[in-house]
């Protein structure tokens, strides 16, 4: 089994609800069946049923919390398992509990637990990090090559009635701030730390290869961190007009064909109407990390973050030439609170990007994959349990 549960008949008994989770189970096979978590902090219990070895190598413990999912939003990585099995490098080899963007509602405590009480409403940053290695003692803990992270496998997601998660990455909700637009920190998180490598500010201009959910937190993003002007770019109108709307300050609609980038290059310069410091590349495809190689001005950024391609052909000479920079991003750190404060003061408006809710049943869980997969209108599927 995955870890962070036990499956299906390995189960401790707390006289509760049967907690459910939406389990991926096969290709394209999506399966509601109980998640039975372990008790918070009750490790005698578990030693002496012998279930240690079945449960999440970090075990419940005193400092956890159960959280009550309210709020999950399925992202294209969901996707990529449902269809696939397979996200990069990460491979699906037994079921595993879908979901990563995720916000509920505290139902216990553990008995260290300090700073949360029941009741309170809570966003999940969902990566549990070792705090042992190099990575996480620098204070980069999203390269820490031991972290459990949700819905990556073989670690279980949050797509279920109830977690078990620690506290210290259970983010409290203002009143003002949904507990959906608590799930999209999870995405913006993206956005925030996409900026904060490319040091974007007010003297930043903007250019954002791709429209899709990233690349339209990316906007929201670097507009929250003061850049004066975006552009965005995309092959599909309906998402140029969303991007338009949500206060891009120029769109330009370019085609998939590799040939086309040096004129599309001169159409995103007129566009910009000045010098691009930093492009982000949320696709990740040779053709839109070529033209943002080569639409960048001399000593600018290109922030790769999406990854749709695992190796490219690109012309990185010609802008090594030009002291263009290539940075990567993986996951966020320490973005949470600055999420939650963009929310909270109105400087970013996630709710626009959630385009359709669904709720909690076998049916409607294989509807909301089914319409994020096709994409079309869809930006954001929500479910809603």
């Amino acid at each position: 089994m995955g870890k962070g549960g036990m499956s299906v008949g390995e189960e401790v008994k707390d006289g509760g609800e049967e907690n459910l989770a939406a389990w991926l189970v096969a290709i394209n096979t999506l399966k509601i069946q109980p998640f039975n978590l372990p008790p918070l902090g009750l490790l005698d219990v578990l030693h002496t049923l012998n279930l240690l070895t079945i449960c999440s190598v970090r075990e419940p413990g005193p400092h956890d919390v159960r959280v009550r999912m309210k709020a999950v939003g399925i992202c294209g990585s969901d996707v990529h398992y449902l269809k696939t099995l397979q996200c990069a490098h990460f491979v699906v080899k037994e079921p595993m509990v879908m979901g990563h963007e995720c916000a509920g509602v505290i139902e216990e405590v553990g008995n260290e637990v300090k700073s949360l009480v029941p009741g309170d409403r809570v966003a999940l940053e969902p990566g549990i990090s070792c705090w042992q290695c190099g990575y996480c003692k620098e204070g980069r803990y999203n390269l820490c090559p031991d972290m459990k992270f949700f819905a990556t496998p073989p670690v279980h997601g949050s797509l279920a009635n109830q977690v078990v998660h620690p506290a210290d990455l259970c983010f409290k909700l203002p009143d003002n701030v949904s507990l959906e637009e608590g799930a999209m920190c999870e995405p913006l998180s993206v956005g925030v730390h996409a900026c904060r490598r490319a040091n974007v500010g007010p003297e930043t201009n903007v250019l954002i290869m791709g429209a899709g959910p990233i690349g339209l937190v990316a906007l929201l993003s670097a507009r929250a961190f003061g850049a004066p002007r975006i552009v965005i770019v995309d092959v599909d109108d309906y998402r140029l007009s969303v991007a338009k709307e949500l206060g891009a300050d120029e769109i330009v609609k370019v085609s998939t064909v590799m040939q086309d980038v040096a004129e599309e290059v001169v159409k995103i310069h007129e566009a910009m109407g000045t010098g691009v410091d930093v492009t982000f590349d949320c696709a990740g495809f040779s053709k839109t990390m070529s033209t943002a190689l080569s639409a960048t001005g001399p000593g600018g950024k290109v922030c790769l973050v999406g990854m749709g391609h695992n190796e490219m052909t690109v012309p990185l000479t010609p802008a090594a030439a030009r002291e263009v920079d290539v940075i990567g991003i993986f996951r966020y750190k320490n973005t949470w609170p600055l999420c939650i404060e963009f929310l909270t003061s109105g400087k970013i408006d996630v709710k626009p990007l959630i385009t359709h809710r669904f709720g909690f049943s076998q049916k409607e869980v294989e509807e909301a994959f089914e319409t994020s997969a096709r994409g079309g209108t869809a930006i954001k599927v929500m479910f809603n349990l």
